[in-house]
């Protein structure tokens, strides 16, 4: 196994990286957040965090889930997590472009005769309501449990059909989503593209992405029982329909590449 090989399993095993290691960890991080993680792992306390690769691919508001207890066991300060400029008129999920007011035409097709009004979706038959994050106390039995899986399947396909990897890709999706509102972190979901590049990434380094998502979500529930969470981070919401897209008949995603929205139908 090459030594770049190694390093993100040392990372998850918390062992200290070598002085070379930990200044070009330093050197590639781009944000305050990404610098706090090499000062976790450089000072030991990577226990049970994914690899730096990995840690990016995540939003901002989960690295700083995943960094708060590690970073006070060290007595390191976490910075409060940014939410990164939105690309204008781009959509993980819909690739059509929207316009800005009016009927919007570029809405998917499923959500026709549906309207974006500030935290809702209102639909001809139902609405749907801005998932926030929940307090453990709203979460249903069990679901931080060790055996509450995220349970995504494998690929087994042709890393060069790009077909086949979007229609695995869309149905792990589908499963994801749900999972993290089960858990009570709808406001801190990946985006699809970031869920795309996760994929590529790990799978080009010889990691198999469902299981390091399945780590992941396993970190998360951790955390989860002993860490409180913010309800939101930020008060953007979608700018229109065309960034929207259904998982399923409950819940509907919206994204502009940089940020995801999760909304959510709950029966009165």
């Amino acid at each position: 196994m090459s030594p770049r090989a190694a390093c993100p399993w040392l990372l998850a095993l918390g062992l200290s990286p070598g002085l070379a290691q930990a200044e070009a960890c330093l050197s590639s991080a781009e944000t305050e957040l990404e610098r706090l993680y090499c000062q976790v792992v450089e000072q030991g306390g990577g226990q049970g965090l994914p690899s730096q690769s990995d840690f990016r691919r995540n939003a901002p508001q989960v690295q700083a889930l995943l960094l708060k207890r590690p970073a006070q066991r060290l007595g390191l300060t976490l910075p409060q997590p940014s939410t990164p400029t939105p690309a204008p008129n781009t959509s993980a999920i819909s690739a059509q472009k929207a316009a800005p007011t009016g009927p919007e035409p570029s809405a998917s097709p499923s959500l026709k005769g549906c309207r974006l009004s500030g935290e809702q979706i209102r639909c001809p038959n139902r609405s749907f309501q801005l998932a926030l994050n929940q307090p453990n106390g709203n979460l249903g039995p069990g679901v931080l449990d060790a055996d509450n899986r995220l349970g995504l399947s494998l690929f087994s396909g042709d890393h060069s059909d790009e077909q086949a990897v979007r229609r695995y890709l869309s149905q792990a999706y589908d499963r994801y989503i749900p999972k993290m509102l089960e858990i009570g972190l709808g406001a801190n979901t990946m985006s699809f593209t970031a869920f795309h590049n996760a994929f590529h990434t790990l799978e080009a380094g010889g990691v198999d992405f469902a299981s390091r998502m399945e780590q992941t979500f396993q970190l998360l529930k951790q955390d989860k029982q002993t860490l409180a969470v913010q309800a939101r981070y930020h008060q953007d919401l979608p700018r229109d329909l065309g960034q929207c897209e259904p998982v399923n008949p409950a819940v509907i995603v919206c994204d502009n590449v940089a940020t995801n929205w999760v909304f959510v139908h709950r029966p009165r």
